[in-house]
């Protein structure tokens, strides 16, 4: 794992659930269950899955909101557990999720992250906030204005501003266009590859969109009701992806090149509680391709053709004994 600037190993979140006068645990759920994965330096990792796969308790995790349950986050090298409270604040540079503050001026809101952390005299703070408008292509003359007077696209840009003030090495991008109109997106997707190439920073890309995710990424990993499912090099999994689900939820997206043809998996039935998940393979109950020990063994995430796949329709051989190098 050298070189690696995240990593993520075991990870778990469970919440409890509480019930009655007394608040007294009527179980958990299981939100995030036993995730590992690594992001690389100006690389992207892309993580997938439908509404409450637990793609947002991750993303929490990463940016230090949330505790795990169990597992690691290392950043650097360095456990996420071990930072002391000046550490944490130097770690936590990488949440563009901020509200714009309708009552602030733009330069005020792409530069609070500065006089938070660094207080930077006048003349040094405008400086900067000017080289963060131009770096994501907005005038100097934004500074002086209010969110609103902005269109979505525009909102964005000064989110990425502001998440970049304090040049992190990793931002985590939790649906930065699921608002935007088509071609807006296409726009901010192109600023934020664009940015990545010219800093060096690496992403946590989150989305409903799996045309923007294979756009974005070097890796992507699939989830389903808490567990990785599916994790490989982007094309490899987005072009020829191996688990079930992951076939189900790439045929319904848009087509990821001109030539390519697929037929839809509609999958039936709804996602298990997260509350009690089903034994064997997670995603048994809606698999179409559903076998008897899938209803009691949980498949293992193991090495099938090149890429980590969690589904016993891949006997595991000697293919399985060697982890492959998959880096977001």
């Amino acid at each position: 794992m050298s070189g690696a600037l995240l990593e993520a190993e075991a990870l778990t979140k469970h919440f409890p659930v509480r019930r009655g006068l007394l608040g007294r645990t009527a179980g958990v759920v299981r939100a995030v269950d036993s995730v590992s994965f690594t992001i690389d330096t100006g690389r992207t990792l892309g993580l997938v899955g439908e509404s409450g796969c637990g793609k947002t308790t991750t993303s929490r995790m990463i940016l230090n909101v949330e505790s795990p349950t169990s597992g690691a986050i290392r950043f650097d090298g360095a456990p996420l557990a071990g930072l002391d409270r000046a550490g944490l604040r130097r770690y936590r540079r990488a949440d563009p999720h901020a509200s714009l503050d309708p009552r602030m001026r733009v330069g005020a809101i792409v530069g609070e992250p500065l006089v938070i952390n660094e207080r930077p005299n006048a003349a040094t703070l405008r400086r900067r906030v000017l080289e963060l408008l131009d770096l994501v292509g907005l005038p100097a003359r934004a500074a002086e204005l209010f969110p609103h007077e902005f269109s979505g696209g525009q909102r964005q840009r000064i989110a990425i501003a502001r998440a970049l003030a304090l040049s992190p090495r990793l931002v985590v991008l939790d649906e930065p266009v699921s608002a935007l109109d088509v071609s807006i997106r296409a726009q901010i997707l192109n600023l934020l590859r664009d940015l990545q190439r010219r800093l060096g920073v690496a992403y946590l890309f989150i989305a409903h969109d799996l045309a923007a995710v294979a756009h974005m990424s070097h890796a992507i990993a699939v989830m389903y009701l808490g567990k990785i499912v599916e994790l490989g090099a982007a094309a490899d999994v987005a072009l020829r992806p191996k688990h079930p689900y992951t076939q189900a939820l790439f045929s319904a997206a848009l087509p990821l090149t001109p030539r390519e043809r697929r037929d839809e998996i509609i999958l039936s039935g709804e996602i298990p509680s997260p509350m009690a998940p089903p034994p064997g393979c997670r995603f048994h109950t809606r698999c179409p391709q559903v076998m008897d020990r899938c209803r009691t063994e949980a498949p293992p995430l193991a090495t099938e053709s090149g890429r980590l796949v969690a589904c016993h329709l891949y006997p595991r051989g000697a293919d399985s004994l060697t982890t492959p190098n998959i880096r977001g």
